[in-house]
């Protein structure tokens, strides 16, 4: 179906409710692979980080990764789960060519953590609760690539070519329940949710959580059913979006094509769906197998998991300040309302801030520019706020000069763009395009007899009493001087002048 068959989004809400599932897989940083001792280190030659393990090889037995499970009990400590007492690994056959072993390790029936939650803050402030439904360990699979189409996808290529370096790196797949009762505001609801679980993974440490280099990755099941029924609608599957603002344009793009096809009296196919970047869409993939047609069954070549309880207990006491506590503290630190703090993680300008304010900066000149210019630089590339090409120290040494006197908040403005295009620190666009303050009276001088001359009105109104009228001459006098002479100077000469 076609963009333009796409029922509009609020007569879709008005005749469906929405009920999404999220599943989102987080690769964790661990130093090898989840079942065998090979490198998980990104950026190796094809291939060149396997073993008969990883490979399937007839006869290689599989051993557990600690740090794996470790990281798996933070999680879901993080997402207020319960721990299980023992849980077990199982087989999920299916056969695909990037699975090696033709099935994936995985947990089927009893994940290591389970009937969780997390709070996730809306842009309005709103808090709206998603309940988690499991978190359990997995492995990867190989990559494929496609080669000789014209999508990268297997339609219409000429062959493919497979690297199993992927294969076998530790996953958690954290699972919700169905999220009822957004309405309208379920695209943003799965966007929202997402970003604060990314805040959770990065903060216990245990992934970068790089949607960007596929380190997590987010599944969008949707499904409507009309207003009044409590039977849920056949779900599609939009698999492996990999930015918040794709997560939230795939939720409503299928909204918008599951209303076309129920108006129209047709049924939707449970499948999965491929999310397309340039335009916001989705198209189908394959049809969508039930967990009964994996075949599960206990891998039998992996004793249980049971986590000791007071292993557990540990964790949870050494669990670092979560994103939303650490939010409330900042907030209170920093003297800022609830607007503008959410406002702040609105832009995601939390960590640029932080980090800003760690390079030397103070905490209300950080908030300034990375709310301001650079926020502005961000909306109008499209661009996330971290992503600019401009570091948190640059930022720190750009306020450095404000306050040094060197610079101006114009020419602030100036050096900051001038960075963002790639000519350098700050302290080399200063000196290339000349633009620090000037301050010295022999340059001063003559700029504000000029503008006293060009100006005697305001003149006679200055020598008459009217100091306030100094504003014009002094804005003279910048015009002049293209925004870089020292105002407070500038205006000082002015009344020395005319007193």
């Amino acid at each position: 179906m076609s963009v333009i068959d796409l029922v509009p989004y609020d007569e879709a809400l008005a005749a469906y409710d929405p009920v999404m599932g999220l599943e989102v897989h987080v690769e964790l940083g661990t130093a090898t692979k989840m079942f065998c001792g090979c490198s998980t280190e990104l950026g190796a030659e094809p291939n060149s980080q396997t073993c008969p393990t990883c490979l399937g090889l007839p006869g290689a037995l599989p051993v557990v990764n600690e740090i794996g499970v470790e990281s798996a009990v933070k999680i879901g400590l993080a997402l207020n789960c319960e721990i299980a007492e023992w849980c077990r690994f199982a087989r999920k056959n299916y056969f695909y060519p990037d699975m090696p072993k033709n099935f994936q390790t995985s947990q089927y029936d009893e994940p290591i953590a389970f009937n969780g939650y997390l709070d996730v803050t809306l842009e309005d402030g709103e808090v709206f609760r998603v309940q988690i439904e499991r978190a359990h360990m997995e492995e990867d699979t190989g990559k494929s690539s496609h080669i000789g189409g014209a999508t990268g996808r297997i339609h219409g290529a000429s062959h493919s070519l497979l690297d199993y370096n992927r294969a076998g790196i530790p996953l958690i797949e954290i699972v919700t329940k169905p999220i009822e009762g957004a309405g309208s505001r379920a695209p943003e609801v799965a966007k929202a949710y997402v970003a604060e679980l990314r805040e959770v993974i990065k903060a216990l440490g245990v992934s970068e959580a790089r949607m960007d280099k596929g380190q997590m990755r987010c599944d969008v099941n949707l499904s409507l059913r009309p207003h009044g029924r409590e039977e849920f609608g056949t779900r599609s599957e939009t698999k492996n979006v990999n930015s918040l603002r794709s997560v939230e344009r795939a939720a409503r793009f299928e909204i918008q094509r599951h209303a076309a096809v129920l108006n129209e009296g047709g049924s939707i196919v449970q499948e999965t769906r491929h999310f397309h970047e340039e335009d916001g869409s989705t198209t189908a993939g394959r049809i969508k197998d039930n967990a009964e047609d994996y075949r599960y069954f206990p891998e039998p070549d992996l004793v249980p998991v049971a986590p000791p309880r007071e292993w557990v207990e540990e964790l949870r006491a050494a669990l670092p300040e979560m994103p939303r506590v650490r939010r409330e503290r900042l907030q209170g630190e920093w003297g800022i309302s609830d607007l503008e703090m959410q406002s702040v993680l609105n832009a995601g300008a939390i960590e640029p801030i932080l980090e800003t304010i760690a390079a030397g900066a103070p905490a209300d000149q950080a908030r300034k520019w990375w709310m301001g210019e650079l926020a502005r630089h961000a909306n109008e590339s499209g661009a996330e706020l971290g992503a600019l090409p401009i570091t948190p120290a640059q930022v720190a040494r750009v306020s450095e000069l404000v306050a040094a006197g060197s610079l101006n908040d114009k020419l602030a403005r100036q050096v900051i763009e001038a960075v963002l295009a790639g000519e350098g620190g700050p302290d080399e666009v200063v000196a290339g395009r000349g633009l620090a303050v000037v301050s010295d009276d022999s340059a001063l001088g003559a700029a504000v007899d000029e503008a006293i001359a060009a100006n005697p009105d305001v003149a006679a109104k200055i020598r008459d009493g009217k100091v306030a009228a100094a504003g014009a001459l002094v804005g003279a006098v910048m015009k002049a001087t293209r925004g870089q002479a020292d105002a407070a100077r500038v205006k000082e000469l002015i009344l020395e002048r005319l007193a």
